[in-house]
């Protein structure tokens, strides 16, 4: 599987003309994966005469001897072990010197971090940012001129990845780079400089160019209330590289297309049908808006997801690499392409964050846009968008389907309504507003008007909790604490053992800001509902193709 020449080879030729790969310059011995035996040793027994042959009267005998083999046999082996842990652990740091890493959020603006269900599970948050850099001369070779150099580069790509706390499920959503937002205050965590929180509306994708990704974490937080647990950034050149060591990606279009124009078009010129996109080829298909549909950042969007569902196919499959060189090849690719936060700094932690992402089936991958309108040549997000981020707060899937069940109803029995004493604190606080006034006074009269004559309001302090929780301390609580729930419309979800109480606890989160009744939860007919079916794909649908714009045609 060839690499792009973009990075550079990584081999050097050895006294057989033969190529040595990079893992070999570092003690990775590739013969150790060939079949057949190897040279018989210098003290290894011959056949026939000789005096190694001969048995002397008086030798030692042969049980004695093949004692000795026995221990020579597992010296041997010994060393082989050791040598090849060696070598192995020599490609492991060599790998962890490739990855590059960055602080995961530089603002003063943090979400909180989602409750666990009842099964203890959390989602998983990812933030994919496609550089538009031209700072090297492998990206500058790919695209743009001199004078783009050292210029701050800017978020062209932004999508974030939900994986599902059960991982039966993953959403992909992406935000058009033109999207008009305020950005939050962030610190770059190299240099010091502040760069203050704007005001007036500007470009999502600049971003980036207010201390680095660490700034568009920060934004994303800010814009969607979702904390996000990690991001991974990639490049022209990265595009290109991780393109070639997966062998191609499959993209479709509806009728030859060449992107191309005075001062527009990527260069992608293919015929129709399906072509295996690798190299710059790749990189010009992620770039493509004009000789998409109506050449907006939108169609563009589009054509990277139809990209993205088909990469997954394409690891998943590469992912049975019998021949330890292609996934040497692929991991070597992969850290130095890809550059995370630091919270992923080894490829440990790549790895097992790989394992998390590939457990959804792809058709249990839903990919979409947010949801948007035009503001002149620039987009903003409509209230939709509001919803489809609250769906991803409560981790509601977005193909529709029901979600696994990890709550039930509990069978210890509830006492008696006005037997049930309950404290309600006030959770309304975050990290960017204070905590509504009164709120666990009012819940408390909705709770008394109910029945539960001894809810009583802890005015003692304000909490920061992003969803409304009813915690007990033991199990023969568990009954009373599902009873409240169920008289104020809280799904059992919410109700969870907790030994930081000491009895049925109620903490009005912020979710609960207003009003005497529990707001409805998202729900999964919220996706029909939110999404745009023409902006929305299955991660196992490799049947579409990407419409042309015909002046674009050849």
């Amino acid at each position: 599987m060839g690499r792009s020449g973009v990075r550079g080879e990584r081999s050097r030729p050895d006294g057989r003309g033969e190529p040595v790969t990079r893992a070999g310059e570092l003690g990775w011995d590739e013969s150790l994966y060939e079949d057949g035996g190897g040279p018989a040793t210098a003290d290894a027994p011959t056949g026939g005469g000789g005096h190694r042959g001969h048995r002397r009267k008086g030798a030692r005998p042969k049980r004695r001897r093949g004692f000795r083999i026995l221990r020579w046999a597992a010296g041997v082996l010994a060393v082989l072990v050791l040598g090849t842990a060696g070598a192995g652990y020599l490609w492991y740091q060599h790998l962890n010197s490739n990855i590059k890493t960055g602080k995961l959020n530089i603002g003063d603006h943090k979400a909180p971090k989602p409750t666990p269900n009842a099964a203890g599970q959390t989602p998983l948050n990812i933030l994919l940012i496609g550089s538009d850099s031209r700072n090297s001369k492998e990206d500058l070779k790919l695209g743009g001129s001199k004078a783009s150099v050292g210029a701050a580069p800017l978020a062209d790509v932004q999508m974030l990845v939900h994986l599902s706390a059960d991982r039966s499920n993953m959403s992909v959503v992406s935000m058009p780079r033109d999207t008009l937002t305020t950005l939050p205050k962030c610190t770059d965590p190299e240099t010091g400089k502040v760069y203050p929180a704007t005001t007036i509306r500007g470009k999502t994708n600049a971003s980036l160019t207010h201390g680095g990704a660490g700034c568009t974490v920060a934004t994303w937080e800010q814009i969607t209330g979702i904390h996000i647990d990690h991001y991974l950034m990639i490049d022209f050149s990265g595009v290109v590289s991780m393109a070639d060591a997966v062998g191609g990606v499959p993209v479709c279009v509806n009728a030859n297309v060449y992107s191309h124009g005075a001062h527009e078009g990527s260069g992608l010129k293919l015929k129709k049908g399906t072509t295996y996109v690798k190299g710059v080829q790749a990189l010009q298909w992620l770039r493509t808006r004009h000789g998409f549909e109506d050449g907006s950042d939108i169609a563009r969007a589009k054509a990277q997801h139809m990209y993205m569902s088909a990469l997954v196919r394409q690891l998943r499959k590469n992912a049975t690499f019998t021949h330890p060189n292609k996934l040497r090849q692929l991991a070597e690719t992969a850290t130095e392409a890809i550059k995370p936060d630091d919270g992923l700094d080894s490829v440990k932690k790549l790895y097992d964050l790989s394992n998390e992402l590939k457990k959804p089936h792809p058709k249990r991958i839903t990919m979409t846009t947010m949801p948007f309108r035009y503001v002149g040549a620039n987009v903003e997000a409509t209230p939709a968008a509001d919803t489809l981020w609250r769906m991803l707060r409560e981790d509601v899937a977005l193909d529709g389907k029901k979600s696994k069940k990890t709550s039930q109803v509990s069978d210890d029995p509830a006492a008696a309504d006005d037997k049930i004493a309950v404290q309600v604190r006030n959770g309304t606080r975050t990290t960017t507003t204070a905590a509504v006034p009164g709120r666990a006074s009012t819940v408390t009269q909705v709770l008394t008007g109910k029945g539960f004559a001894e809810a009583v309001a802890d005015q003692s302090q304000s909490l920061t909790v992003d969803r409304t929780v009813i915690n007990f301390p033991s199990s023969d609580l568990e009954g009373d604490a599902q009873a409240v729930a169920k008289a104020l419309g809280i799904p059992l979800s919410s109700v969870k053992k907790s030994t930081d109480v000491s009895g049925v606890t109620l903490t009005v989160g912020a979710d609960w800001k207003t009003g005497d009744a529990y707001p409805k939860s998202a729900s999964e007919d919220d996706a029909s509902k939110t999404l745009d079916k023409e902006q929305t794909q299955n991660g196992a649908d490799d049947s579409k193709c990407m419409k042309v714009d015909p002046k674009y045609t050849w």
